[in-house]
């Protein structure tokens, strides 16, 4: 059996990379390297190729019949809120058609099953303390709606061809199962801690006076090496005969807020941290938990690793770099 992992040289896709290759499965990396790093690919075969380009669809067909493989995982995608709400049509364009050419690909060369990597940015902002996937998704952006557009498209997919799909809606990723595999963008509240720690500034908390303990935003983090652990049993779930569910969250449960995460930090650096306090940000809700029940039931599931875990990880994988 093997699988083709789109995207397979980012962050999360690298992870579950290593992890198929330490279960001797055969896997083929595809990456156009536009944000992923080539040594991330060790051990597997890499592709240079933009999905969302004409002929993307011709070319991925032709590497999933040479390679055998009968399953797909499909990470490559935009993904910043921001940048999606300015750039609009580049999100609609890359993110929607370049999962149509993965998903044209699949039909063509007659595999079966694909595991999407969807986002909890399709609830928007939900007006609820726990989130389960029978909420109604309601995005507020174009990445957002683009993630949940992607949904739609793997259940058209399974009707027209057969496929068996599975979208995993991820909560916040952060951590680093291996320090060379570590988060090197800037965009989460983790990096963006230790990026300004980094340049000896203190870090910025955008709203203290929300409806939450200590007044600051309250999210769900997930280890990267548990969400990479979720994208196997998804495979395994796919090749199984009863498949109830398209979409699971992925998270753990239970919240942190952001001054819980930065004192987290100055436990595992063994410093004192003193945050500025900034203004909120539009569309922040207070509380953005995951329920992770249907996860556990259905596919077995649960994550292993605790908030300090999450940190402690991803500073020593800074300190490595």
């Amino acid at each position: 059996m093997t699988t083709l992992v789109i995207g397979g040289a980012g962050y999360i896709g690298s992870h579950v990379v290593r992890l198929l290759l330490e279960q001797d499965r055969e896997v083929v990396v595809v990456d156009d390297l536009s944000t992923g790093l080539r040594e991330r690919t060790a051990g597997a075969e890499l592709i240079e190729l933009d999905v969302t380009l004409p002929d993307a669809r011709e070319k991925l067909a032709f590497h999933l019949r040479a390679s055998g493989a009968d399953s797909v995982i499909h990470f490559a995608a935009h993904k910043q809120v921001g940048e999606s709400v300015e750039k609009p049509e580049m999100y609609w364009h890359d993110n929607v058609g370049g999962l149509a050419n993965v998903l044209a690909a699949c039909a063509s060369a007659q595999v079966r099953d694909v595991v999407f990597s969807s986002s909890a940015a399709v609830y928007g902002v939900p007006d609820v303390d726990l989130v389960t996937e029978d909420l109604t998704p309601q995005p507020i952006n174009p990445y957002g709606a683009t993630k949940y557009v992607g949904e739609w498209m793997l259940a058209d997919a399974e009707r027209a061809h057969g496929m068996r799909t599975v979208g995993l809606r991820y909560f916040n990723v952060a951590g680093a199962g291996w320090p060379e595999l570590a988060d090197t963008a800037v965009m989460n509240l983790v990096p963006i801690v230790l990026d300004r720690l980094a340049q000896g500034k203190a870090p910025v908390v955008f709203g203290d006076d929300y409806d939450t303990p200590d007044g600051t935003c309250i999210r769900d983090y997930v280890h990267v090496l548990d969400l990479a652990e979720a994208h196997l049993a998804a495979l395994d779930y796919l090749r199984g005969e009863d498949r109830p569910h398209r979409v699971f969250n992925v998270g753990t449960g239970t919240g942190s807020s952001v001054l819980e995460v930065i004192e987290a930090i100055a436990r595992a650096k063994g410093i004192e941290i003193t945050p500025e306090m900034g203004p909120r940000r539009a569309g922040d809700p207070a509380r953005l938990i995951c329920s992770a029940d249907r996860i556990a039931q259905t596919l077995g599931w649960s994550a292993q690793h605790g908030l300090d875990e999450i940190v402690s990880s991803a500073v020593a994988a800074r300190a490595e770099s």
